[in-house]
């Protein structure tokens, strides 16, 4: 049980109706112990009630560990409990309970499985899971991040969003904010450090105002650092395709024409991830000089812009398809020209600060694991601490 002296076990019983073996340790009489304040050391006061403390199974049964705690009569700091060398304060587990658990939480297995592996309830699951999160925050140091990113992520269905910041070199979550707002990325922000902040060297987010504007006020030249990646300008284009096919869909049904029906999911996907069938199906349809054909094919011709390496022939890309999409009646794509040609300087800037925000799409996956894994957030403080446990990159273990 990693018992040190002044501890020993005094008596060991098994409980067959019960199913538990119950460990029980003492001290000897006249055993000194340190004030918890002061680290003094004093004679033993007496004791408090009798604990017990979760330790690991033995051959199938609960091993609990029971003792009463010293309390010592500090001078300065008055009666004092001591603490036990086998378990945090307060905690009802012992340091190698909570680290197997934690053990048990990690792979991918879910609140309720982990808690059914472990025989405890789901509150002192999450409990474990809580104060891993708590003690790794508490631990952890302001390390340089020169490159970041920035993004918003759902909470729950509907204008429901938390903000998150990136480390793109370690892809961790470094901080969480309530909202997708400009108090939001300013609440983000001022979870980092004065020289963290005057650390970073390129920023990766959307096209978000409210970052950009957040990120101005908090970050030393911020405007010559943004990078506006290609996932989600490529994401702004295929909603664009998206809209128009709706757009065009619709009025073609008035017509009681049907050439668009069940092709929606065709000119969303990338061409690479579509089978023989559905090859087969796009190649028909888009043959059929619609616009939602002309739309995807502006899309598709989007793409190539990353596929120039120096910002000259980036900003001469871009300016031949905003000529040839700004003529053209797909108003929803023109709108996202519009927007490109706005920011172009940050999407050029991808060239010389080589960062996107994929590692921050990664982790967003991962988050959506993470949501399956707690089986549901009683409230948006228990997704922000689950985000942590998994994505923190914190050390989580109790010693």
């Amino acid at each position: 049980m990693g018992l040190s002296s002044p501890w020993q076990v005094t008596s060991v019983e098994l409980d067959h109706a019960h199913l538990e073996i119950r460990v029980r340790v003492d001290h000897p009489h006249g055993t000194k112990f340190c004030c918890p304040d002061c680290n003094t050391e004093l004679p033993c006061h007496d004791h408090a009630e009798e604990r017990r403390w979760r330790h690991l199974d033995s051959c199938q049964f609960k091993t609990m560990l029971i003792a009463r705690q010293p309390r010592v009569n500090c001078p300065k700091h008055g009666l004092k409990t001591v603490f036990v060398p086998w378990a945090e304060k307060n905690s009802r587990f012992t340091f190698m309970f909570v680290s197997f658990a934690i053990d048990v939480l990690f792979p991918p297995q879910t609140v309720a499985g982990a808690s059914s592996l472990l025989r405890t309830s789901w509150d002192e699951t999450w409990y474990i899971l809580e104060k891993s999160v708590e003690r790794g925050k508490a631990r952890k140091k302001n390390t340089p991040m020169p490159r970041i990113g920035i993004d918003e992520k759902a909470f729950r269905k509907g204008h429901n969003y938390i903000t998150l910041i990136y480390d793109l070199d370690r892809s961790t979550v470094e901080a969480i904010s309530d909202g997708n707002d400009i108090r939001a990325g300013n609440t983000a922000f001022s979870q980092l450090s004065e020289e963290q902040l005057a650390g970073v060297e390129a920023i990766a987010m959307d096209m978000s105002a409210a970052y950009v504007k957040s990120a101005e006020e908090n970050i030393p030249l911020a405007e010559e650092k943004i990078a506006h990646d290609r996932f989600h300008i490529m994401k702004m284009a295929t909603e664009a395709v998206d809209k128009v096919q709706k757009g065009e869909h619709r009025r073609l049904l008035e017509l009681c024409d049907h050439r668009l029906s069940g092709t929606k999911y065709l000119w969303l996907t990338g061409q690479e991830n579509l089978s023989d069938s559905q090859r087969k199906r796009f190649d028909e349809a888009y043959t059929r000089q619609l616009d939602t054909g002309k739309a995807w094919a502006y899309k598709e011709m989007l793409r190539d812009l990353w596929h120039h390496g120096k910002p000259e022939d980036v900003t001469h890309f871009f300016k031949d398809w905003y000529n040839r999409v700004i003529h053209t009646n797909l108003e929803p794509l023109k709108k996202v020209a519009r927007t490109i040609k706005e920011r172009l300087a940050n999407v050029v800037s991808y060239c010389s600060l080589g960062i996107t925000n994929a590692v921050a799409e990664g982790i967003n996956s991962k988050i959506m694991a993470i949501k399956r894994r707690v089986g549901g957030y009683r409230n948006r403080q228990n997704f922000k601490t689950a985000i942590y446990f998994y994505c923190g990159g914190l050390n989580l273990y109790p010693q």
